[in-house]
């Protein structure tokens, strides 16, 4: 067996008073798909530096195999010293690779090579830096939040390309989908200390849930040892004292034991502040149109909102998904059509470049203003109570918000919005920089929640866990309305959301004049093949075989005593039900290509 490319053992990290890394380890082989998961300020992203060679621990070890190469996407990259994106991307390739790769590589990310470092928006500069570390197809790849800042069509192009190259990957990401259509392995670093599972991200959280338990049942016995030895110390140890101070000594070590035990951070507590109940139409939306100057936004669109929707809102960067839901709040005027809103509306924004928070604000002041009291459904608390629900100390109460980081500050944008009294919460992106446990929470959060919601984002996980609709962009200003989540919108589209046209070139009137008239296409003349046909025939059987399977495994993970009493059929069924759901999700998608080719060449 060839030895591992990278390996880091015993990694020791201190900032401030608790470890950050403890002891920590991870192993990379040809072919990983490794994912890094762990709460915000884990240490994630400091372990994947240490796996770079950025940062160097107080003590542990990292050995890197002669002759691997290695690339690093940070989570914020940085272009200056270039004069544009082709050479930033170039400056990364090594002696014999190909410069042609790095130019396809930009192209496919929408990008020309020659815009200005100067003036790159957040998505543009991490398309660059994606770029930068694709090229050279190394033998590791590090990559931290690759999809940060990206749309849709960016995502998922990215995850054909991570398919399809030989690097092994190591993945920090909060994209729940984007991690389980990648990973095979998941290491999850918890309290300084990294656990290893052999399954992807799939099976992540069942396992680590399992764990926590068990760790839980332990604290508990320890607690009890401890109750019967402190009782046993304060009534016999009078008699036979000599033989009895070992036993004195034990207790003193479980209570060390118990004292320096690192329990898991508490979790976040999301509760929204209700307002009166909104009438029973939110929003009505007729024939609206948009544009500016020559970019057409939205055109011709009808919509209508009622009380309890949860409208997911998709498209491509530039789209105009802002706008749209600008117009639907009143914010912003159509051009032409008409908006009529609801009445007793209270709707409450969050802001998804989290503009609205001021620097140099602190943190208490954020949430609480010159007041110590914040009211949460009429009913005051104290706004250190308050802040713990989000996982923020009592220190950090005069922190002031520019050293927050993004997790924390998203968390921060959460617990002001939530304050506010609503029947309608506007939500721009609200994903952005939340761990996954925040996430769970939010959605749970929004499923209760009994007024609307009108909800921007790229997650597809979170839009199928939360949205009853999907209001998605079908090209030159026309928006289409879809029932369900985002797998339900593909389901019905056949594919997913492409990617925004670049706007078309104008010809001079001589270009125009000289150019020859555009040769007419032929119509499709061919039929179904015979092994096509027989897959329509034959697919919806095989689909239906495997629904059935998917639920057999969901049945057996049911019982929750599957992992503690045969851990392997645990494995088995969940190993089981994730290929099962690969393999329907294939045969739906091949279902569903061979359907719309079979329309097409009938009709």
């Amino acid at each position: 067996m060839a030895p591992p490319f990278l390996i880091l053992r015993n990694i020791h990290l201190t900032f401030g008073g608790t470890p950050l890394l403890d002891a920590a380890e991870l192993s990379v082989s040809e072919g990983d798909r490794l994912c890094l998961v762990g709460r915000n300020g884990s240490g994630k992203s400091t372990l994947l530096k240490v796996a770079a060679g950025m940062v160097q621990p107080e003590s542990g070890e990292r050995v890197v195999q002669s002759g691997v190469t290695m690339r690093y996407l940070p989570q914020e990259p940085d272009l200056s010293g270039f004069s544009d994106t082709l050479s930033y991307v170039l400056d990364g390739l090594a002696p014999g690779d190909d410069p042609h790769r790095a130019r396809t590589l930009l192209e496919a990310l929408g990008l020309t090579g020659n815009e200005s470092p100067k003036q790159l928006s957040g998505g543009e500069a991490r398309r660059a830096a994606l770029a930068r570390v694709l090229a050279p197809e190394p033998d590791i790849l590090l990559l931290d939040e690759p999809t940060n800042h990206l749309d849709l069509p960016a995502i998922e192009w990215l995850e054909g390309e991570l398919q399809r190259i030989r690097s092994a990957l190591v993945l920090i990401s909060h994209d729940r989908r984007f991690l389980s259509n990648l990973t095979r392995a998941t290491i999850w670093l918890d309290r300084g200390n990294t656990r290893r599972l052999d399954q992807g991200f799939a099976a992540f959280e069942d396992w680590r849930d399992a764990l926590l338990e068990q760790e839980e049942t332990e604290r508990h016995k320890l607690d009890r040892k401890i109750a019967a030895e402190t009782d046993w110390l304060r009534h016999g140890i009078s008699a036979r004292r000599k033989r009895n101070m070992g036993r004195v000594r034990a207790l003193m070590d479980l209570r060390k034991q118990r004292r320096e035990q690192r329990k898991v951070a508490g979790n976040v507590t999301l509760t929204v502040s209700e307002a009166e109940t909104s009438s029973k139409l939110i929003v009505e939306a007729k024939g609206i149109s948009k544009s500016y100057g020559d970019q057409l936004v939205l055109q011709d669109v009808s919509l209508k909102v009622q009380r309890g929707d949860r409208l997911g809102i998709v498209g491509p960067n530039g789209a105009g998904k802002t706008t749209l839901l600008n117009i639907l709040t009143g914010q912003l005027k159509p051009d032409s059509g008409s908006i009529r809103l609801g009445v007793n509306l209270e709707l409450v924004t969050l802001d998804q470049k989290r503009e609205a928070l001021d620097p140099d604000m602190t943190l208490q002041y954020a949430l609480a203003g010159g007041s110590d009291k914040v009211t949460i459904n009429g009913q005051p608390r104290h706004v250190m109570s308050y802040m713990k629900d989000f996982l923020f100390s009592p220190e950090q109460a005069r922190t002031p918000v520019r050293v927050l980081s993004g997790g924390e500050r998203g968390r921060l944008m959460l617990a002001r919005a939530l304050a506010k009294p609503s029947n309608v919460l506007v939500l721009d992106e609200p994903t952005n920089d939340l761990d996954l446990e925040t996430l769970d929470l939010l959605q749970e959060m929004l499923s209760d929640y009994p007024g609307t919601v009108l909800l921007v984002s790229h997650d597809r996980d979170f839009l199928d866990r939360v949205c009853t609709s999907v209001l998605a962009f079908e090209g030159a200003g026309k928006w289409l309305l879809y029932a369900g989540g985002y797998s339900d919108m593909v389901a019905q589209r056949g594919e997913g959301v492409k990617a925004k046209a670049a706007p078309a070139q104008k010809k001079t009137e001589a270009e125009a004049k000289s150019a020859p008239p555009p040769a007419a296409k032929p119509a499709p003349k061919r039929k179904l093949s015979f092994k096509e046909k027989h897959a329509l025939e034959t697919l919806p059987k095989k689909m239906d075989e495997l629904r059935a399977a998917i639920a057999r495994h969901q049945a057996a993970l049911a019982d929750p005593q599957l992992f503690s009493r045969d851990p392997a059929k645990f494995d088995a069924a969940t190993k089981g039900l994730a290929q099962a759901e690969a393999d329907l999700a294939a045969a739906e998608e091949q279902w569903l290509e061979l359907e719309i080719l079979r329309e097409e060449l009938e009709g």
